[in-house]
């Protein structure tokens, strides 16, 4: 069997896991794998995706198809222009194989193992990698709207799928190396506090308005996480824009709001979970069974705040575990009243971690920490963010933060410190100083791509608040300010 230099290592090894002998050249061969040009009437055996990225840290979210193949020629064009197409020597010999050579100096071969670290250092910068070799740091780019990241992609419309045949077929091949029954999406969100302003806008423009602009980002999502501070009552007032106090209730009738976002995981380490009592906490939990709905980072007692949140999507294990370090003390639970779940001394959640990792699962732990009016995080949250990245977490986020705060990586986990809101009416803030900062209406959505129980790729959508309840998508200016300016706080500038 001749398997030709194009030919990706993850489909090689599935060849030659059959038994069938290598032969060092196609003439003596009796079997061949090699790509199939695109004119070939028959169907390939084996379609392979591969995917346009770039550092994690990359502003530009896509580029149209003839970006990508002038530049391939040698006459750039477009946000990359003039920056070598980065990839390893199969991936090369495969797109060589369907478009021709590429034009002097438009490419950049390194081993695959290497090609990460030489992009980081080497940006801006993209590449192009095999599907299957995607991870965290890298930044999936779109072609002309196209990601195989998402679950809408049309395989049809995209440059970047490489057949490859098999003659004769001998035996069976994996079809494609992107399969979408392999994949979760999860929506990761900030701040939900159906109070105040957001409510009053709920009561007089409808229940569902604050979804009305970003709803199908939430809705799309295979496992949608909404963190909702407050709890329900039936003898909850109506809502005051101009409330003083911070003890805060929701009218059941908000419910709709997280129906209609297909909320599927509610955290409840939220500050306010005890704010109209323990009987109301327990009147909400079971609104959220009510509603099919499951929770973590609080509970009818202690031992349930505790418990981690452990379910399965399309074979793929998560587990959610979260507490609130701040208090107050009537907020956390106790061994015998609900209420959100204390962090103690981290002990607990380090060993929770550790055990659902070494069970399969992928531990997602979030906090209700303490609350900054900046991006930069605390030394002392830096500190416990990381502890639980060391422990097992894939995921550690910030759900507190009123404000969008930076990120980073901690081996392969990714940390957000703050998401900051996603329905709560803060358009502005009065800092200690005196000034006003309309940071507060900036709010990250993450993304998380899960494939074959692996965290693969990071998407920061990002949105801003209008008429204090309502999110909508940022426009491509606004987008790129934020994450210029959360990418410098990240020290990634």
């Amino acid at each position: 069997m001749w398997i030709s230099p194009a030919v990706p290592i993850a489909l090689r090894d599935a060849a030659l896991a059959t038994g069938f002998p290598p032969a060092a050249d196609p003439s003596g061969a009796a079997i061949l794998l090699d790509v199939q040009p695109l004119t070939s009437a028959t169907s390939p055996t084996s379609t392979w995706i591969y995917a346009l990225v770039a550092p994690f840290p990359t502003v530009t979210d896509g580029v149209t198809a003839d970006d990508l193949r002038r530049s391939w020629a040698g006459e750039p064009t477009g946000p990359f222009a003039g920056r070598p197409l980065w990839m390893d020597q199969p991936t090369l010999d495969a797109f060589t194989a369907l478009w021709g050579a590429p034009g002097s100096g438009s490419v950049q071969v390194a081993p695959a193992g290497e090609l990460l670290d030489a992009m980081w250092a080497g940006q801006p910068a993209w590449g192009i990698v095999p599907f299957e070799s995607l991870q965290p740091r890298w930044k999936v780019l779109s072609v002309d709207g196209q990601s195989p990241i998402h679950k809408e992609f049309d395989q049809s419309a995209y440059p970047l799928a490489v057949p490859f045949a098999l003659q004769p077929a001998a035996f069976s091949l994996p079809p494609s190396n992107r399969d979408p029954s392999k994949m979760t999406v999860l929506v990761m969100t900030g701040v939900t506090a159906m109070v105040r302003a957001t409510a009053s806008r709920m009561e007089t423009k409808g229940l569902t308005y604050p979804a009305e602009g970003i709803g199908g980002w939430l809705r799309s999502a295979d496992v949608t996480h909404i963190s909702n501070e407050i709890s329900f009552a039936d003898s909850c007032p109506p809502p005051n824009p101009s409330q003083t106090s911070l003890t805060f209730c929701s009218d059941p009738d908000y419910m709709a709001l997280l129906v209609d976002v297909g909320a599927d995981v509610i955290e409840l380490t939220g500050n306010h979970m005890n704010d109209w009592g323990t009987d109301n906490f327990l009147y909400t939990l079971d609104l959220y069974r009510q509603n099919n709905m499951q929770v973590y980072g609080g509970g009818a007692d202690l031992t349930a705040s505790l418990k981690p949140l452990t379910l399965s999507n399309n074979g793929n294990k998560l587990a959610f575990i979260g507490c609130n370090p701040v208090g107050p003390v009537a907020d956390w639970a106790t061994a015998s009243l609900p209420g959100s779940a204390p962090c103690g001394d981290y002990g607990w959640m380090v060993t929770d971690i550790a055990r659902l990792r070494s069970e399969g699962y992928l531990p997602i732990a979030t906090f209700q920490y303490y609350e900054y009016y900046t991006p930069y995080p605390a030394e002392h949250q830096v500190s416990v963010f990381g502890q639980m990245a060391d422990a097992g977490a894939v995921i550690v986020s910030g759900s507190q933060s009123h404000y969008p705060m930076a990120m980073t990586f901690r081996g392969e986990t990714f940390i957000h410190y703050g998401l900051g809101n996603l329905f709560f009416d803060q358009m502005n803030y009065i800092l200690p100083d005196g000034s006003i900062t309309t940071g507060t209406r900036n709010e990250f959505i993450d993304r998380y791509v899960i494939y074959d129980n692996r965290v693969i790729s990071v998407e920061l959508l990002t949105a801003v608040l209008e008429d204090y309840s309502r999110p909508r998508p940022m426009t491509e200016a606004e987008r790129s300010q934020l994450l210029e300016d959360v990418f410098k706080a990240s020290g990634w500038r």
